[in-house]
């Protein structure tokens, strides 16, 4: 996702992200005997691979969006720094991966490199949506984290998250669309010219 400079390609990579999200939870709700992992699959699956790329795909189509061509450090940069974020994850998970007992110890590398990379693509796009992209990433990698570490969430944490989730979408649309509508331009540095009056 850090080195994608189209945003359609951005929310396929979010969606494909979301479905990883989905087969994990299935996965282990088939390993752990939770039906619990079920319901949360298929609000997964509801959500983040269908509803929320349904909407960031509408949303582009109204503001004109397709390509995000500047970004504030160049991509073989970008992916280097990302490299060197990857290894740090899992050289910081790796302690405590060795102490879990869960079935997927080795996961909490995975969660923390997907929000360390996913915080490195808000940084690094100028434009509001592949910025919204990287928040809902980061999202997505802690809800990883909470799966796999712990072999499962309660059921009310899942429906209080995707409630969350789908209010800030929403309130990011209606962000996007009053930066659109008062600099007509998605870039968020022309928020810098905002001052007090």
């Amino acid at each position: 996702m850090i080195s994608q400079r189209r945003i359609v390609s951005l929310i396929h990579l979010f969606m494909m992200q979301g479905l990883a999200l989905v087969v994990t939870s299935f996965l282990l709700g088939y390993a752990t005997h939770q039906p619990d992992l079920y319901v949360s699959g298929g609000l997964t699956l509801a959500l983040k691979v269908i509803f929320i790329p349904w909407m960031l795909h509408r949303l582009i189509r109204r503001l004109n969006v397709r390509w995000d061509v500047e970004t504030l450090i160049n991509i073989p940069t970008t992916m280097l720094v990302g490299i060197g974020m990857v290894i740090f994850a899992f050289s910081l998970a790796l302690p405590i991966s060795r102490l879990s007992s869960s079935m997927a110890g080795g996961s909490l590398g995975i969660a923390l490199a997907c929000v360390l990379l996913s915080f490195l693509m808000m940084i690094t796009r100028s434009k509001a949506v592949p910025q919204v992209i990287g928040f809902l990433s980061i999202e997505n990698g802690l809800i990883f984290a909470a799966t796999t570490v712990t072999n499962g969430m309660p059921m009310i944490v899942e429906f209080g998250v995707a409630l969350d989730v789908l209010v800030g979408v929403l309130i990011l649309g209606v962000f996007m669309f009053q930066i659109r509508e008062q600099f007509d331009s998605l870039d968020i540095r022309h928020l810098e010219a905002l001052k007090e009056d």
